[in-house]
């Protein structure tokens, strides 16, 4: 699914159970749990990283673990 968002594109995260447990991990330490909105704040080229905003934490992972999350397009 977040293949599909372009910077600046909202969601809510509805699963994440998919995504390696180190990223998983990261996740839920940085608050990305499951029903937290987030926004796309930038999204590399060539199928790099991209970088996403939950309540003032901004992360970055790979697009292929972002795109194991489930979510909801807002």
């Amino acid at each position: 699914m977040f293949g599909k968002l372009k910077a600046g594109d909202k969601g809510k995260i509805i699963d994440i159970s998919h995504v390696g447990r180190l990223v998983q991990r990261r996740l839920l330490d940085l608050g990305f749990t499951e029903g937290s909105e987030i926004c796309v704040k930038c999204v590399m080229p060539f199928g790099g990283p991209i970088i996403i905003e939950s309540s003032g934490q901004c992360i970055g992972i790979r697009l292929h673990e972002a795109d194991r999350i489930e979510l909801e397009r807002l």
